[in-house]
């Protein structure tokens, strides 16, 4: 029971995370006080407000309806909806850090990378945690 709590009260926690992002992006302050920003910014936002909204919806039909099926495939679809926000991220790359420091957007792509490469590899566990929840078979004692 403590176990559905903790992942309940987690996905709710999540859920409004994701949906103070949203708000700070889009409405106060937005993201156009972030200095280091470009006017390409828009470009990316509606990948990134619908990778933030599926973290939430997912995040809160997860906390209503505990099954680690429907957990994994909510996860797969937050993973491949914030893959493409990053793709779309390093394609547009509205990052302008002035003469500062000239690593800041190798260091902006690597993280991208770290993102991507993290979220095939979280997409390929949640895969199998789909198809072993499908099949019956209980997750491993840790």
């Amino acid at each position: 029971m403590a176990d559905r709590t903790a992942s309940r009260s987690g996905s709710v926690g999540s859920a409004i995370v994701n949906a103070l992002l949203l708000y700070g992006i889009n409405a106060w302050p937005g993201w156009q006080v972030l200095p280091f920003l470009t006017g390409d910014m828009p470009r990316t936002l509606d990948l990134i407000n619908a990778s933030l909204i599926t973290g939430i919806i997912v995040n809160l039909v997860c906390a209503v309806i505990h099954s680690r099926a429907l957990l994994a495939l909510g996860n797969l679809v937050v993973m491949g909806v914030g893959v493409a926000a990053m793709l779309r991220l390093w394609d547009v790359f509205p990052f302008d850090f002035g003469t500062g420091w000239s690593g800041w957007a190798v260091l902006v792509r690597v993280l991208l990378v770290v993102g991507i490469v993290g979220s095939v590899i979280g997409a390929i566990v949640e895969l199998v945690n789909l198809f072993r929840a499908l099949a019956g078979l209980e997750p491993r004692a840790r």
